[in-house]
């Protein structure tokens, strides 16, 4: 027997959806406990508990005495990090440019299917481009989004705007898996990287989820000799030196 969705979760998802739609934008009140129990026929705890949850994942700002607004969601310090291209090659004090290769709407191919956990005849929004940093190619982006998710993703232009910055102003990404392994790519990517064929790239792959629900899938190549991954890991000092204390 399938359980029912809970009354502050209908209640935070239509929310959410407003803010997605961009119904509610960055800095607007949205309603407070006392209009939300009046206007959607909930109890007081479930609006609390609704939008108590909405500021805790980092969608609203609650002001003590004057009310919930939506949160500047690229502002906001706590989202889980997926850095945007553009801004790492901006840091370096390079120009930063891009084009797009593909942007349409597609039956989702079978294997994307299983990896976003969505029906395999559902159609879903794919994006290729090419970001390049001083006129060279770094990566290529392979991406395909849960329109459900994005419905406005179709008519961005992305030329203007990267997909993740797009995604990343609508919803705070909440979960995202990576993986980093090398590759020899299909001749159309080695062309689009400007390298030669079978020369081996970096490939991540990468999902996504909201509210528990994977909402993006992509692939990022990247040529093996103009990028690298840098990670930085400090380990809990305190905790070891209290634990060799007590050996």
């Amino acid at each position: 027997m399938l359980r029912k969705t809970p009354r502050y979760q209908q209640l935070k998802e239509l929310i959410i959806d407003q803010i997605s739609s961009g119904a509610l934008k960055p800095s607007q009140r949205v309603p407070s406990e006392n209009q939300l129990v009046v206007s959607m026929g909930v109890s007081r705890m479930t609006a609390n508990r609704a939008l108590r949850e909405l500021n805790d994942e980092g969608y609203l700002d609650r002001k003590a005495g004057v009310g919930s607004f939506v949160s500047d969601l690229k502002a906001t310090s706590h989202l889980l990090e997926v850095r945007n291209i553009a801004d790492e090659v901006k840091s370096r004090g390079h120009e930063y440019s891009s084009r797009v290769i593909k942007h349409v709407k597609k039956v989702v191919p079978k294997d994307i299917a299983k990896a976003m956990n969505i029906n395999k005849d559902m159609e879903v929004a794919h994006i290729l481009l090419v970001h390049y940093e001083n006129d060279i190619p770094i990566q290529i982006e392979d991406r395909f989004v849960d329109t459900s998710f994005a419905p406005g993703f179709m008519k961005q232009d992305f030329s203007l705007v990267t997909p993740s910055a797009y995604l990343s102003g609508i919803a705070p990404l909440q979960e995202a898996e990576q993986v980093v392994k090398a590759v020899i790519p299909e001749n159309a990517i080695s062309n689009l990287l400007q390298i030669d064929q079978g020369q081996p790239c970096l490939l991540i792959t990468r999902r996504t989820w909201v509210l528990g629900k994977p909402v993006t899938y992509g692939r990022f190549f990247h040529p093996g000799d103009r990028y690298e991954l840098i990670g930085h890991y400090k380990p809990p000092q305190e905790k070891n030196i209290t634990t060799l204390n007590k050996l």
